[in-house]
């Protein structure tokens, strides 16, 4: 009987919002909606201060560091993630306190990563409303599976 291991790359909490949508290349309008910042340019900002200056736009390979090269070294069989964010456009904002969003055309860096599937049952999945969790879910369609489907509020449809 011969063995076959499957190896999985599980990575939990990417969140692709905020001040890194605002160094890819195509950013949403800044504005947060959160109690101590009114603007993801904020978030660049300080990273800038403790890190030095950000390029803009940076390629969609950057946002993952060293990690891409040491998934080509360990080849994981499925890389599986959890989304911490909407891929949306829209601005209809959920008021829950923090709100994540990354636009649509900034998906290349999680294809550059050759995710195989977002987990999308977070906390942040419904974070612009049915109209966003719809954009998250055709963004991602064809190119990168999806679990965890959250199910919308009465309310949401």
């Amino acid at each position: 009987m011969s063995e076959h291991l499957v190896t999985l790359f599980l990575c939990g909490d990417v969140m692709t919002g905020r001040g890194i949508d605002q160094i890819l290349p195509h950013p949403n309008a800044p504005g947060l909606h959160e109690p101590s910042m009114t603007s993801a340019r904020e978030y660049v900002r300080l990273a800038e201060a403790t890190s030095g200056p950000i390029a803009r736009p940076v390629d969609f390979t950057s946002i993952w560091g060293d990690a891409l090269a040491e998934l080509a070294r360990r080849r994981p069989d499925v890389r599986i993630i959890n989304l911490e964010t909407a891929i949306t456009k829209s601005d209809t904002w959920m008021p829950k306190g923090i709100n994540y969003r990354m636009h649509p055309d900034n998906m290349p860096c999680l294809t550059a990563a050759r995710i195989d599937c977002c987990v999308l049952a977070n906390n942040h999945a419904l974070d612009y409303g049915a109209p966003g969790l719809r954009e998250t879910l055709d963004a991602l369609a064809g190119q990168v599976a999806t679990v965890g489907r959250p199910r919308l509020p009465l309310s949401l449809t």
